[in-house]
């Protein structure tokens, strides 16, 4: 039961600190809406998703009203299309069709966005899965709101490399592609090591073929007010800032887990899940590299900024799973350069570069994120960096994930402006020297020695 002072306090968070609910995101299957007719496979996506979506985002907005907290997105995740489309869609043009009857589907309904234009290939491609991936540019330059995400790998059956180097052309077609928006297409398109099934963060959400018929999962934030938070504490020991940021994690939980069972029960669809994120906007004060700062560092990328963010996202995890028994999805610190003010003043500093990150990424919830590139970056190098996050993810047992945007007529130094809660960002500079050898092989990095647990 939550009391009088909780309240007070959260509404303290809410108006001060920038404390909101991200995103309720209602998981759907479409297991049941497999054709081998491509207009019925449509039909029948159409019809189920808009037959249970279609209060989502009044019911977010009047539980907003009702309780005074901000739920900044309501979205939508779908079973992996590369599962659903495999008997009707023969070429990937027939996939590109059914972005397009999910943009129109997120359109009607009024979500934000629509996630699980994915395939899962970590160990190898149907015919169909490898459609959808050659999709994914047309598709993400002939929709607005659907999202995209390709899982390459996993700790259990190592790194899929042909999947890996199809993905660094992917990215750099989407790229070219959408060139006339600075690349804007990249920005929904995320490469995945360990993806799990119950993500409701965006552009990676898919609703996994484990879960219910539907779902919903709610993703909290809350940099602002562990911020403040550690604010209090300056100069205090490791155990004072421990505890200190368990105890924020727990509150900033409770105002999820009140939102996500208010959301289950008007909606009538299950509770799944509560991802405590950290995630950051481009708005001032809503920083996870400020909380770096606050902790000790000058800057993010400083000496002792990976440490940090180990305690950061290891007191997160702690202090959330006491607030609710039901904590999944990624769970922990985001650190989206574009998305982060901090993170932004930090790469146009030099404190922070594309090496710092990518040591950052062994210990926070996803990998390298939205990070601008030079637009003549070449696609192996692309699926380089793409190789070398799935490999922390799978000798690590985490996710790793990357969603780099190389901008088109765009070079190292300038800068680039997505809008909204993409943010913007300053171009950063890629290591030139080939992998062109190492990518090129064909085949599969086998699963390290400690996936042998059965």
């Amino acid at each position: 039961m939550i009391n009088r002072f909780e309240v007070i306090e959260t509404n303290k968070m809410i108006d001060n600190y920038t404390l909101d609910v991200r995103t309720i995101t209602l998981g759907i299957s479409l297991l049941d809406c497999i054709s081998d007719d491509l207009d019925t496979l449509n039909q029948n996506i159409y019809n189920k998703i808009t037959g249970l979506a279609k209060d989502l985002v009044k019911t977010g907005e009047d539980i907003s009203k009702k309780y005074g907290i901000p739920i900044v997105n309501k979205r939508i995740s779908v079973t992996p299309i590369g599962l659903i489309g495999g008997a009707a869609c023969k070429t990937p043009d027939d996939f590109v069709t059914i972005a397009k009857t999910l943009d129109k589907v997120a359109k009607e309904v009024g979500v934000n966005f629509l996630g699980g234009y994915s395939a899962i290939v970590n160990k190898g491609m149907t015919k169909a899965e490898e459609n959808l991936i050659r999709s994914i540019p047309k598709a993400l330059a002939e929709t607005d709101f659907v999202c995209s995400s390709v899982n390459v790998g996993s700790t259990k059956t190592g790194l899929n490399m042909d999947a890996v180097r199809l993905m660094g052309e992917i990215v750099k077609e989407t790229a070219e592609m959408t060139k006339e928006q600075d690349s804007l297409g990249c920005a929904k398109l995320v490469v995945f090591c360990n993806a799990p099934d119950d993500n409701p963060f965006m552009a990676g959400a898919f609703h996994g073929v484990t879960e219910a018929d539907a779902i919903i999962n709610v993703g909290v934030s809350g940099p602002g007010v562990v911020r403040h938070a550690l604010k209090k504490v300056r100069g205090e020991s490791f155990d004072v800032l421990c505890d200190t940021i368990k105890k924020t994690a727990f509150k900033i939980t409770r105002v999820g887990q009140l939102v996500a069972r208010e959301a289950s029960e008007r909606l009538n669809i299950p509770f799944g899940i509560i991802d405590l994120s950290l995630a950051p906007t481009p708005a001032i004060g809503d920083s996870v590299a400020d909380i770096l700062e606050e902790i000790g560092l000058q800057r993010a990328g400083a000496p002792g900024t990976t440490a940090a963010l180990a305690m950061l996202n290891d007191q997160v995890k702690k202090g959330g799973v006491m607030a609710s028994s039901y904590v999944g999805g990624l769970s922990g610190a985001f650190i989206p350069v574009s998305e982060d003010q901090g993170m932004i003043d930090a790469v146009k500093e030099g404190a922070l570069t594309l090496e710092k990150l990518e040591a950052m990424t062994c210990v926070c919830s996803v990998g390298l994120d939205m990070i601008a590139i030079p637009g003549d970056t070449k696609a192996t190098t692309i699926a380089g960096i793409i190789a070398d996050e799935a490999a922390i993810g799978m000798v690590n047992q985490k996710t790793t994930a990357v969603r780099v945007i190389p901008v088109i007529g765009k070079e190292v130094g300038e800068m680039v402006e997505f809008g909204g809660l993409l943010g913007y960002a300053p171009i950063m500079p890629v290591n030139n020297f080939s992998c062109d050898a190492f990518v090129n092989r064909k085949g599969r990095i086998p699963a390290p020695i400690h996936s042998f647990k059965n």
